[in-house]
């Protein structure tokens, strides 16, 4: 090999080189974002389960709590008009 095919193989491999530690520390930074975004997707899916748990729970108090505010209407309606007749 002559002095140039010399000197353009060593910039090739130079070159190679160093995209390769480029791209193991690109894949590096890629591992650690996918699990972070792993530990999040699991932090929301537990948060929209306890939204999903409360929302049902006040879905199942929300008829009973209409009903005891109809009720305290009633008594206070009815304890002003007592209040009238006195």
């Amino acid at each position: 090999m002559n002095t140039a095919s010399e000197v353009l193989l060593i910039i090739v491999s130079a070159i190679l080189a160093i995209f390769l530690l480029v791209l193991i520390a690109a894949v590096i930074y890629v591992v650690k974002i996918l699990r972070q975004v792993r530990r999040i997707t699991e932090r929301a899916e537990t948060v929209a389960g306890s939204v999903e748990a409360a929302a049902s729970a006040f879905g199942r108090t929300a008829a009973p709590l209409a009903v005891l505010k109809i009720i305290a209407k009633l008594v206070k309606q009815s304890n002003k008009s007592r209040k009238g007749k006195d």
